[in-house]
């Protein structure tokens, strides 16, 4: 089944009453994946390995990153397009913070209970990395689709405006 030019108009000029709800679910996904990330971390008993400033300031980044997607899957479900650039970067924040705490906990051992133990297993370490890369993806991916919308609109509100006769 192809598409008429009438039938690409129809898709497009629906854009102008419709919300970007792709872009935005993508967003909510990123935002549970980061969600399960920093649960998995944080329930973590081994010793105190983890009472240190670095928790802390992965605890106020997550609430940040948080405020900040869920402020995006708000901006694109309208089309703003700088919205994008912010997913974006919070995708690649996402994948950087895997060389952070992940990272660190898995190469670091403890002592608990007079056995030395490792902070991070492998299964534990491989979970996490990919929750986190999960969530970049759905972010990277909300901003790539929203740009492609938005430019499609911006295209179409120009024929809309100036109709060709």
């Amino acid at each position: 089944m192809t598409m008429t030019q009438d039938d690409k108009y129809i898709e497009r000029d629906r854009l102008r009453f419709i919300k970007n709800t792709q872009s935005a679910n993508l967003c909510y996904i990123g935002i549970l994946l980061d969600v399960f990330f920093f649960v998995n971390i944080y329930k973590s008993d081994v010793g105190t390995y983890y009472y240190n400033w670095l928790i802390g300031a992965s605890i106020v980044y997550n609430l940040c990153f948080m405020l900040a997607a869920f402020l995006a899957s708000e901006g694109v479900k309208n089309y703003a397009k700088n919205y994008s650039y912010l997913l974006g970067f919070l995708g690649i924040m996402q994948i950087v913070r895997i060389f952070i705490i992940p990272m660190k906990a898995h190469s670091s051992n403890v002592v608990v209970n007079g056995v030395e133990t490792l902070v991070m297993t492998n299964g534990q370490f491989t979970r996490v990395v990919i929750y986190l890369v999960i969530s970049a993806c759905a972010l990277i991916c909300a901003a790539f689709i929203n740009l492609q919308k938005c430019k499609q609109l911006e295209e179409h509100m120009k024929t809309v405006s100036n109709p060709v006769a």
